[in-house]
């Protein structure tokens, strides 16, 4: 078992070894990835595709359901003088038009999940890149993001990224797909 002593002068080689084989950046940067997602031309970009993708399906769904409403009102309001063959008819379509509605709500939410990690994937594949062409190019050695508890606001190049990021042409939204 090592002394106090040699456990201290082993600690006092090794980061002596360390300082003087430059394993300590010597040029550091900070991002504020967060900053970059919200504020990144792509992040809007994506944004819009998913709005001309889904919105009409949302207002299509939307209908439907007003539809449905509408239906179950005027049942409710009927029911009482309908016959028993067109009171069942009536409540099994409202039930199969709640079910299949509830299914192409479940299949909307699906697909824009789906969509959603596709597009995050592409805007952070995008602010990766260009953190590092950045850092690369100004010679860093170092850049971090999440988990810094405190830095100088002179090592942060959150701006100059995406000032990167906004000179870089972003994808133009798609137009929004036929219905399905």
């Amino acid at each position: 078992m090592l002394s106090g002593v040699k456990k201290i002068s082993l600690v006092a080689v090794a980061t002596s070894a360390l300082f003087s084989a430059g394993a300590f950046a010597e040029k550091i940067g900070v991002i504020d990835a967060q900053r970059l997602m919200a504020e990144a031309p792509q992040a809007r970009s994506a944004q819009q595709a998913l709005e001309n993708e889904f919105v009409p399906r949302q207002k299509a769904l939307e209908a439907q359901k007003k539809d449905l409403d509408t239906r179950v009102k005027n049942f409710e309001r009927d029911k009482a003088t309908m016959s028993e063959g067109d009171l069942a008819k009536t409540q099994r379509d409202l039930r199969d038009s709640q079910v299949a509605l509830e299914r192409r709500g479940k299949e909307f939410q699906e697909d824009l999940q789906v969509r959603q990690n596709e597009e995050l994937q592409k805007v952070q594949r995008a602010i990766y890149e260009a953190v590092r062409s950045y850092g690369k190019a100004q010679g860093y050695d170092l850049v971090l993001t999440q988990g810094v508890i405190y830095n100088n606001e002179t090592l942060d190049i959150t701006g100059q990224v995406l000032s990167a990021l906004q000179a870089a042409k972003p994808a133009t939204a798609p137009a929004a797909p036929a219905k399905k």
